[in-house]
């Protein structure tokens, strides 16, 4: 049976998850306004022979979260690193757009379906340069979504070269203000 602890902390867990979950869920609908904003005659658009097109970084969106499906069960790191080649970048936007919203779909229910006991648990993921450690698997979600906002931030400079009209983000912008 369980105690009064590990009830306080399940409880805790599930809070904390489905706290992440509604956020997730949030920045996930305004990646997916950036991305269907964008002109679907420019994604080749490199701003810099250095940096990605704007179908690669959109990709982003998908690799990030297949790799996020593998450090979270903690299996990314347990044979030397990736076992797989990523998937390539698909000619279609469309089939780029399709991916991150299947890829969101995906990482999310394994999140949801993963027990609390197992969410309060460590997986291994970088915290510097080459540098490996344990972190809690919620810091791990967090650094995810994190990472997609700056990702999406990119993808907003992009939208803008490209002539597109940047939806409102956090606050209004100049193609949708808010009064």
């Amino acid at each position: 049976m369980p105690t009064s602890d590990t009830r306080a902390s399940t409880s805790a867990t599930t809070a904390a998850k489905e706290r992440f979950l509604a956020v997730y869920d949030k920045e996930h609908a305004t990646t997916m306004r950036v991305l269907r904003a964008f002109p679907r005659d420019k994604t080749d658009l490199r701003p810099h022979e250095m940096i990605k097109s704007a179908r690669e970084l959109a990709w982003i969106f998908v690799l990030e979260r297949g790799l996020g499906q593998h450090v979270f069960v903690d299996d990314l790191f347990a044979h030397g690193g990736p076992k797989e080649k990523p998937p390539a970048v698909p000619d279609s936007w469309d089939a780029v757009l399709d991916a991150v919203e299947t890829a969101h779909v995906e990482l999310r229910e394994k999140i949801r379906a993963m027990p609390d006991e197992e969410m309060e648990k460590t997986v291994r993921f970088f915290v510097g340069p080459k540098m490996l450690d344990a972190i809690p698997r919620m810091e791990f979600l967090w650094f995810l979504l994190h990472d997609e906002i700056h990702h999406r931030g990119q993808f907003s400079v992009y939208l803008r070269m490209a002539g597109g009209k940047v939806p409102s983000i956090y606050g209004p912008t100049a193609d949708e203000p808010w009064f």
